[in-house]
């Protein structure tokens, strides 16, 4: 098994590795009696976007679970350059989620902290080597980043839904990661507000590079800022590929689905 410090270096030199940012190979998952994921596989590439798209309960949010290793698949693995994460101590699978960022579904900011703090916190937990002059000048360029100069000292409960989302994202990019998982980037935001935050993970994507997996109902946001799609029903990948190639598909549910979203 790699030590920490050969899962670090592996992560540090993965720009020259072949191997995909993330690859997922015949995942299952099941809750009880209630099959979630049933055979699902994908890769995404540094550089590139990938859309998840399905109704409620499909096992999208699931699926991010697995890849950041907050859940394990019943069978099937997943690898993140290339290291698969199964039997990972502890350490290890910490090396590796220090390279992902996360945004959650509803921001998942601390209501105690300001948003000036909420960004620092994985600063002071992971890089303690920082001062604390380096780690306020680090945060307040990723709060300039995503537009939201002028509100480092506001509460959560201060600002819009939409500020929310922009700190999150802030705060997922701290770690310099090279891999962002976003669940329902737009979920309970006007349309104003989630072309906004479509825009801004396109611009991201453009300054970072990095592999982006978005899982999401909105088909318009998944239409805007994703190179590829892949549409889940029933824990199975229905069709992937481009949106105009889902548009084309003669398939029953992916005609229903494009029809209604």
């Amino acid at each position: 098994m790699a030590t920490t410090d050969q899962i670090a270096m592996k992560l540090e030199g993965q720009t020259t590795d072949s191997a995909p940012a993330v690859s997922v190979h015949d995942v299952h998952k099941s809750f009880g009696s209630q099959t979630v994921l049933d055979g699902v596989s994908l890769t995404v590439s540094r550089g590139e976007t990938l859309a998840v798209l399905g109704r409620s309960g499909t096992g999208k949010s699931v699926l991010l679970r697995l890849i950041i290793g907050l859940q394990t698949p019943d069978m099937g693995s997943v690898q993140i350059h290339g290291q698969n994460l199964d039997g990972l101590s502890l350490d290890n699978l910490g090396e590796i989620r220090k390279k992902i960022g996360f945004l959650f579904q509803h921001a998942a900011l601390y209501d105690s902290l300001t948003v000036e703090q909420n960004v620092a916190f994985p600063l002071q937990h992971h890089r303690k080597g920082m001062s604390a002059a380096e780690q306020s000048g680090r945060v307040r360029e990723l709060l300039e980043e995503v537009g939201m100069e002028g509100h480092f000292d506001k509460m959560p409960s201060d600002i819009s839904g939409g500020m929310q989302k922009r700190v999150g994202l802030a705060r997922a990019l701290a770690l310099d990661p090279n891999i962002l998982l976003l669940d329902e980037p737009t979920a309970g935001l006007d349309p104003i507000s989630s072309a906004e935050i479509d825009d801004l993970v396109i611009k991201l994507q453009n300054e970072h590079h990095m592999a982006s997996i978005v899982v999401t109902h909105d088909l318009h946001s998944a239409k805007a800022i994703a190179d590829r799609l892949i549409l889940l029903n029933e824990g199975k990948v229905v069709i992937e590929g481009s949106f105009k190639e889902l548009q084309q598909s003669d398939d029953a549910f992916v005609t229903e689905f494009l029809k209604y979203s």
